[in-house]
């Protein structure tokens, strides 16, 4: 069976193009999943429904690649997936991104490879410099709650996870966290909160991580 995923980034803007484009690849409108929502950001409903009932055998179509990957290692892990589980990919405007042929599959191999050898050249740098740091006797200053230590970890944590290139495994790898317990528990310590009215993410460090307002709705409680 055929589905196909469609994202816009703001409400302003239309599926339309996309969902056309779908119809003719003769996706039926029920199997057609969308989400507004900007390329960085993680949290997408549609889509999350979408991977939840795709099934082996499955063909997963979008418009163009930027409109499921928020990067490339993202769009690594999301086929890998796929490929394990027996789905397809194809885009439409990158139409050389096809799995069910064997050229769509080779040319995917190749973006594979760059994926990991940017990743891995991430975790080479950044396991270097902390190298030089510590001969040179760096120190980074303590705030109550962490040591120097957690904290360099915890402002590690923030860079990574906000600069969107590597999963949450790899940067519990790159940081030595052994959990993904702590490796929240850091990032709430920089600032990651989730609103308790609409569940959006945002970095607010005054904020109490347990009676967290995204800017919209803490303009409507303060106004209360």
């Amino acid at each position: 069976m055929k589905f196909g995923y469609a994202r816009v980034s703001t409400k302003s803007q239309k599926h339309d193009l996309q969902v056309d484009a779908f119809l003719k690849e003769g996706i039926k409108s029920k199997n057609i999943y969308a989400d507004i929502s900007s390329g960085a950001k993680a949290e997408r409903k549609g889509l999350d429904e979408l991977l939840s009932i795709l099934r082996e055998g499955d063909t997963l179509v979008v418009w163009k690649l930027d409109r499921i990957a928020r990067s490339l290692s993202h769009l690594t892990k999301l086929i890998e997936d796929f490929e394990q589980k027996g789905i397809h990919f194809k885009s439409i405007q990158e139409n050389f991104i096809d799995t069910t042929s064997p050229h769509g599959r080779f040319i995917f191999n190749l973006f594979a490879s760059v994926a990991q050898l940017e990743r891995d050249i991430i975790i080479e740098r950044t396991r270097a410099g902390l190298e030089s740091s510590r001969r040179r006797g760096m120190k980074i200053g303590r705030k109550p709650g962490l040591s120097n230590q957690a904290l360099h970890k915890a402002i590690m944590a923030e860079r990574y996870y906000r600069d969107n290139k590597l999963s949450i495994e790899e940067i519990m790898k790159l940081i030595d966290v052994g959990s993904k317990k702590t490796l929240y528990k850091y990032l709430a310590y920089q600032g990651r909160r989730k609103c308790l009215e609409c569940g959006t993410l945002f970095w607010d460090k005054k904020q109490d991580m347990d009676k967290a307002y995204c800017k919209m709705h803490k303009r409507k409680i303060k106004s209360n």
